[in-house]
């Protein structure tokens, strides 16, 4: 089969041809019809961030395509059907083996790029605010890059919990795009500081929850925003990783949590379990139009170099997702 590949020099991505994976008797073999980047992907192509033990060492942490070989103790999945799903890895290629359990029948409303940018921004955003962040009705959420991949998708979560979402974003147009997704605020953090308007807007109280993948530049001003008991959920350090002077009598006096997360690397028990879930919860509402994939740009694969250079710049609101010809 053909695949995306890093050349060692120079990190470029080209396309070449690999061994087709083989699908063993719990799995599924698919041929990819779309997947759609992620800054992992960044990370990987530079040698930042090598796969888990055991997954392709190809890039690509999700896809939608087509059923072609069905692994003799499943069951559930014929030939022929569509799914999408989370990867560890392997995503730019024409095939790709995936643990049966893992799978999501693609809502038939929904065209296979629009499923490949689902998974990842989706079930890392539900697993962040609704497992790790413990998301109720009610709630106030903060959300930094909100009109990220996972940003678009955490912002209508919040929504279809009954719960208010503030984000912060970069621009005028990506402020636009997340108030109409159903934040009710969205704060442009280079303009202004965001904690003085989530103060303002939460009449001091803070909120119940962060999201954040900025890390050490937000940190004193996370602290500072989070309600009695709140959580600070970090799913990246894109700022960098080391903060100094850290109170933790802050932490003590206001009943603190700060946690840190992956999901890449998680169990396959671990990610059944969330994949199961989530798709209760959302596979109804992608059907009738309540969740909504947000998609900046779809390219070809030919066209790789270049959107990795687009989401290097920052300038995508929602995903990018590579069409697999």
């Amino acid at each position: 089969m053909k695949a995306i590949l890093v050349k060692e020099d120079t990190k470029e991505l080209y396309i070449d041809q690999v061994a087709t994976p083989i699908a063993n008797d719990d799995e599924l073999l698919v041929q990819i019809k779309a997947t759609a980047l992620n800054r992992a992907d960044l990370l990987q192509r530079r040698g930042m961030y090598p796969p888990p033990p055991g997954a392709s060492t190809i890039i690509g942490l999700e896809m939608a395509g087509e059923v072609v070989t069905v692994g003799k103790n499943v069951t559930t999945w014929q030939i022929g059907d569509r799914v999408f799903a989370l990867l560890s890895g392997g995503g730019y290629a024409e095939y790709v083996n995936i643990p049966a359990k893992v799978a999501m029948p693609i809502p038939e409303n929904l065209s296979f790029e629009q499923a490949a940018a689902i998974p990842e921004a989706f079930l890392t955003a539900y697993q962040a605010i609704c497992w790790l962040g413990g998301l109720k009705t009610g709630q106030k959420v903060l959300i930094h890059a909100g009109a990220s991949g996972v940003g678009t998708a955490a912002i209508q979560i919040i929504r279809e919990f009954g719960a208010e979402c503030y984000v912060t974003v970069g621009t005028e147009k990506k402020q636009e795009v997340c108030l109409s997704l159903g934040a009710k605020l969205a704060v442009n953090y280079k303009i202004e500081p965001f904690e003085d308007k989530i103060k303002e807007v939460t009449e001091n109280k803070g909120v119940d929850i962060i999201l954040d993948c900025i890390g050490a530049n937000y940190w004193q001003q996370n602290i500072n925003c989070l309600a009695l008991d709140g959580r600070l959920v970090l799913i990246a350090a894109m700022s960098g990783g080391n903060v100094n002077q850290v109170s933790l009598y802050e932490i003590l006096r206001r009943r603190l949590q700060v946690i840190g997360t992956t999901l890449r690397a998680r169990p396959l028990d671990y990610k059944t379990q969330l994949t199961q879930e989530f798709s209760q919860f959302a596979l109804s509402r992608f059907l009738n139009n309540q969740l909504t994939p947000v998609i900046d740009k779809v390219l070809s694969w030919q066209n790789i170099n270049q959107a990795h250079k687009y989401m290097e710049e920052n300038e995508n609101i929602g995903k990018i997702v590579i069409k697999i010809l």
